[in-house]
């Protein structure tokens, strides 16, 4: 096994979860955000088309959503791959980069 390979390969699939992570958390407060301006839009009676617009940014979020969803379990899929590689290296038995991973794996999986 290439250990400095797998380094690598931790690295880059550790990054990309913690991103996903990152982008559907910010998607999911946009879509709070949007739900309350679309009520204050809805109380202030403003125009029709102001309360639709809203409407279609959410629905958008929700597919952005959807989409960082499924990105995020592909890739921790793939980051759980490489940490099962890794482990079974006495080299990387205590490498930071494994231990940040399966840190990494912990938050996604919440």
């Amino acid at each position: 096994m290439d250990v400095p390979a797998t380094k690598r390969q931790l690295k880059i699939k550790t990054g990309a979860v913690q991103r996903l992570l990152k982008e559907n958390g910010l998607y999911t407060n946009e879509i709070e955000e949007l739900e309350i301006r679309r009520q204050k839009f809805i109380a202030e009676n403003r125009e029709e088309w102001d309360i639709k617009n809203v409407g279609k940014l959410i629905e958008e979020s929700k597919k952005m959503v959807k989409d960082t969803h499924t990105r995020l379990g592909q890739a921790a899929i793939e980051l759980r791959d490489v940490v099962v590689a890794a482990k079974q290296e006495e080299a990387l038995a205590e490498d930071e980069d494994l231990l940040k991973a399966e840190e990494v794996l912990e938050t996604a999986n919440l």
